[in-house]
């Protein structure tokens, strides 16, 4: 499982997931789905469009220091 850094760079930066939903044009679920929980798939045209929006690289979205992840 990936875990996301979505919700830490937002929290950072101030944006609530309803903002990041707007901003990305990413349904609320998905972002609250994505904010909240380890995800095993993930859509990678959302990741592209929230990266966007937070003005971060794809990359940063992923942790990738957890476990299974290269």
């Amino acid at each position: 499982m990936a875990k996301l850094r979505i919700r830490e760079i937002a929290e950072k930066q101030k944006i609530n997931q309803k903002d990041l939903a707007e901003k990305s044009g990413v349904t609320a679920q998905l972002i609250n789905r994505y904010w909240n929980y380890p995800m095993q798939r993930v859509e990678l045209e959302a990741l592209v469009r929230i990266a966007k929006a937070l003005g971060c690289k794809f990359a940063d979205l992923v942790d990738t220091e957890e476990e299974g992840v290269a």
